[in-house]
């Protein structure tokens, strides 16, 4: 899984967007473990309950997850990253695609609904 993982030189460009863990109360994560987990749960596409255990608990993950998104920790990870790779090469800063190929869904799951009476509602007599 080591694949998976932050190199060291990327961690060492998002440690900073991290503060310092407070000298009181129950210590907190390590903060590159749970970066690690979101990241494998992203990658992966698998539900939040089957993140390995060498990630720590999924919903100590989840909560940060959930945490880090809404106050923009996520965001300036993102950016961090990019920014680097983009000065190094690796990132075309003018060409962004999306693959768009597999994404499909029903009518009914737009709001359209099926076509006809609804069974509940004929009367008979």
């Amino acid at each position: 899984m080591a694949r998976l993982l932050l190199t060291d030189d990327e961690w060492n460009l998002i440690a900073d967007v991290f503060p310092k863990p407070a000298t009181t109360g129950r210590p907190p994560r390590d903060p590159r473990e749970i970066v690690d987990g979101i990241l494998w749960i992203l990658r992966t596409g698998s539900p939040w309950r089957d993140l390995p255990e060498e990630f720590g608990p999924w919903q100590t993950v989840w909560r940060l997850f959930d945490q880090w998104n809404s106050d923009g920790t996520l965001n300036e990870i993102l950016r961090c990253l990019q920014a680097a790779f983009v000065d190094i090469g690796e990132i075309d800063n003018d060409l962004w695609c999306i693959d768009g190929t597999i994404v499909r869904a029903h009518r009914c799951a737009a709001g359209g609904g099926k076509k006809g009476i609804p069974r509940n509602r004929l009367i008979t007599h």
